[in-house]
C-alpha cells in the first residue's frame, strides 16, 4: 500500500487501484470538487511521475488513451488546478511523492501493464444526470438527452432559437476547450447531418464563455456524453500467457516485503534498489 495525503488531496494505491480524493482545502478547484473521488484501475494507468518545482511539485498520473472519457475530451488542456490527475505536493512532502511514484511504476512493470489504447473505457466517466453553466448557456445531460438553455449573455441568434435538445442518438461527437487569450472557451456538440460549425457565440449547438478559464463543470458534462457515445475499437495486444498472473503476484508480494524492510531500515537504499531490479529481471525472464 502506498499513500500520500496533502492539502490538495490524497492518493492511495493498493496495487490494483489508485484512489484519488480531492482535498478540503479552499484552494482545491471547483471542477475537482464536483467530480469527487475517482478510482483508477491499474490497467488504465500508462505512467506516473513526480514533477519537481521550486516550492515542491506535482504528482502527475498519465492514463492510457481511451481509458478515461474525461482525459480524452480535455486532451491535456486542463491545467494543474483543475486536473484531477495532478496532485500539488508541498516541499516537505517531496520524498513521499517520489516514493509513491516509484511504487506505482514498479507495480506497472511487474504486471507489464500495456500502455497502448484501450478497447473500451476503463473509467465510467462522471455520473448522470449532470449539469453545468458557463458564459452564455447551461447544459443538462441525463444519460439520454442533451439540453442547452441560454443565459442573459447569449447572442440574439441563440435567444431567438430558444432551448435546444438533442437525443444521444443524434450526437456524433463532443468537443471541449478552455478559454485562452481573447478567444472563447467552448463545449460543442456535433450533430449528425448538420453543417460546419459556426462561431461559438452564434452556434446553437455550443455553450461558450469568455471569462471562466475552464467553464465550470462543462468538461465533466462533455466527458459524461463522450462516455456514452459509440467508439471505434482499436486493435489490442494479445493477452499474457497462462500462468503469468501467478508470477506477477509472487513478484509483487516480494516487492511489498522489500518495501517494508526498506522503510524499517533493514535494507539500505542501495540494497533496496538492487533487490527491486532483481525481482523485475525475474519477471521479464519468466
Amino acid at each position: 500500500m502506498a499513500e500520500i495525503a496533502v492539502p490538495d488531496g490524497s492518493w492511495t494505491f493498493n496495487g490494483e487501484t489508485l484512489r484519488i480524493v480531492p482535498g478540503s482545502d479552499k484552494n482545491v478547484h471547483d471542477l475537482r470538487r464536483t467530480l469527487g473521488e475517482v478510482v483508477v484501475p491499474r490497467d488504465a494507468i500508462a505512467g506516473v511521475a513526480f514533477e519537481p518545482a521550486r516550492k515542491g511539485g506535482h504528482l502527475r498520473l498519465r492514463l492510457r488513451k481511451g481509458a478515461d472519457p474525461l482525459s480524452d475530451v480535455v486532451a491535456g488542456a486542463l491545467g494543474a488546478p483543475a486536473d484531477p490527475y495532478r496532485l500539488a505536493v508541498p516541499k516537505n512532502r517531496v520524498g513521499a511523492a517520489e516514493y509513491f511514484a516509484d511504487e506505482v511504476r514498479d507495480t506497472l512493470t511487474v504486471y507489464q501493464t500495456p500502455t497502448g489504447p484501450c478497447e473500451d473505457y476503463v473509467l465510467p466517466g462522471p455520473d448522470v444526470p449532470i449539469t453545468a453553466t458557463a458564459g452564455d448557456g447551461t447544459v443538462f445531460f441525463d444519460g439520454e438527452r442533451v439540453r442547452l438553455e441560454w443565459t442573459g449573455f447569449a447572442d440574439d441568434k441563440k435567444e431567438k432559437a430558444g432551448p435546444q435538445e438533442y437525443p444521444l442518438s443524434d450526437i456524433s461527437g463532443v468537443e471541449w476547450k478552455p478559454q485562452a487569450g481573447m478567444g472563447y472557451g467552448t463545449l460543442r456538440f456535433r450533430i449528425k447531418g448538420e453543417g460546419p460549425a459556426k462561431p461559438p457565440q452564434k452556434d446553437k449547438r455550443c455553450v461558450s464563455w469568455g471569462v471562466q478559464r475552464y467553464g465550470g463543470a462543462t468538461a465533466l458534462v462533455a466527458a459524461a456524453v463522450l462516455a456514452r457515445l459509440p467508439r471505434n475499437v482499436p486493435e489490442l495486444p494479445p493477452p499474457p500467457p497462462p500462468g503469468a498472473d501467478d508470477v506477477h503476484d509472487a513478484v509483487l508480494r516480494r516487492l511489498a516485503e522489500l518495501g517494508e524492510l526498506h522503510r524499517s531500515g533493514v535494507l539500505t537504499d542501495e540494497e533496496f534498489a538492487l533487490a527491486k531490479q532483481a525481482m523485475i529481471r525475474r519477471l521479464r525472464q519468466s
